[in-house]
């Protein structure tokens, strides 16, 4: 494991030259005296450590935090991991095209999931040719907390980064457009998040329901589906587009939905923040993946409480890279330089250009990026580095990330 290329540093000058840490520092020399920086880059297969500087400081991880989140998902869940949307009802006989009792919208933390999937399952629920609830149409989200905002789940959480209330039902990103007015006479359609998202995906139900001439003797309301309830229609989407999305595109609502959603899975009872870091602990104990001082408090890397080391970064990316069932699914959801996603734009025109696949991570004086590389040679490496810092900016350290992925490329 990555403890023993750590402690037992080893570059092997027949196939790593020693230009390559030449050029490495050479490159770093840019970079301001003040600033916290971790470095470290090993071969795989030859448990060489091919350069680190600072391998087990903790620093900000930003959005690297993300490949904790879907790496200990794809190890808990599973890649055919299914993250449902369901209707329930609790009257066991439909044919009389009435719903004896209530008709519940239970949510499993799909932050995909929108007001046109909900027209989709009501068309299907319809196909039972319903036409009365005599009960309540009942959201019921408590396979999360009812804890929606990051803030109140994190101690002197101050990010500058917001993300809608995350919770187990959702509907268009629990947001909502709202008409405001900004002068006499002219008005615009802005986002606002909604504030109890349960009872407005019932509310939107009862009315989309309603709209389709369905009667309802109760009311939109909030609850549980308990004791014996029957499915009726589920909506489904797969884990790995889940993946995708987060370690592409870097999206943090998303990140945050899976997050919970690996410590409801985990604890058998509701996901929360508390369930979900001790899910993410429990993965990296259990599989000896290096976590001296590693913090992880929330599943998108926004908090600036994240603390996390290259060092752990790299033992968390080596433990997949040997994981022969679930690393290509780990590995196909990263961004590809001068490909796809957050490093589309990057390292184009290099050795580097489809050849590194990974993840960025970006907060105001924190930058970093971690993920696998392929060399001209052929050789494998797993790279992960971070800067925090108070000169210079974005452009700067991630030109100095490329510049030095380019490096290893060339070799």
């Amino acid at each position: 494991m990555i403890f023993g290329i750590i402690f037992n540093f080893h570059i092997s000058e027949k196939i790593y030259p020693q230009d390559i840490k030449s050029k490495i520092e050479t490159v770093l020399d840019q970079v301001p005296k003040n600033t916290n920086y971790a470095i470290l880059i090993i071969n795989p297969l030859t448990n060489d450590t091919i350069f680190q500087h600072n391998a087990f400081k903790p620093l900000i991880p930003a959005s690297n935090t993300k490949l904790f989140t879907t790496a200990a998902a794809i190890n808990y869940l599973g890649a055919d991991y299914l993250i449902s949307t369901k209707f329930y009802t609790d009257d066991p006989d439909l044919s009389d095209g009435i719903i004896n009792g209530n008709l519940y919208l239970r949510g499993y933390g799909d932050g995909l999931f929108t007001d046109q999937d909900l027209d989709v399952m009501i068309s299907k629920l319809l196909d039972y040719n319903i036409s009365r609830i005599t009960g309540d149409v009942v959201g019921d989200d408590s396979f999360f907390d009812q804890v929606y905002s990051r803030a109140d789940w994190i101690e002197g959480e101050f990010a500058n980064v917001r993300v809608p209330p995350v919770s187990a039902i959702v509907i268009n990103k629990n947001q909502a457009v709202e008409r405001r007015r900004i002068r006499r006479n002219r008005f615009r359609n802005v986002f606002v998040n909604v504030k109890n998202p349960p009872l407005h995906a019932a509310n939107l139900l009862y009315t989309k329901l309603k709209n389709r001439d369905v009667i309802i003797d109760g009311e939109a309301t909030v609850g549980v589906a308990s004791g014996i309830k029957i499915e009726l229609v589920s909506n489904d989407v797969k884990l790995t587009e889940f993946l995708s999305l987060i370690n592409k595109r870097s999206d943090n609502f998303l990140s945050e939905c899976l997050f919970k959603i690996i410590g409801a899975n985990y604890s058998g009872e509701e996901g929360s923040a508390f369930n979900s870091a001790q899910a993410i602990n429990k993965f990296l104990f259990d599989n000896d993946i290096e976590n001296r001082g590693t913090k992880v408090v929330d599943g998108s890397g926004i908090s600036r409480s994240n603390q996390v080391s290259v060092g752990a970064i790299v033992s968390l990316l080596e433990f997949m890279y040997l994981d022969t069932k679930n690393f290509e699914v780990f590995h196909n959801s990263l961004s590809i330089a001068g490909g796809d996603g957050t490093l589309g734009g990057r390292m184009i025109g290099s050795d580097a250009q489809h050849n590194f696949h990974g993840k960025t991570g970006t907060l105001n004086g924190a930058s970093s990026v971690a993920g696998y590389l392929t060399s001209a040679n052929k050789d494998d490496y797993i790279v992960a580095i971070i800067f925090e810092f108070s000169r210079k900016g974005q452009t700067f350290y991630r030109r100095i990330q490329d510049q030095i992925i380019k490096i290893l490329a060339e070799h």
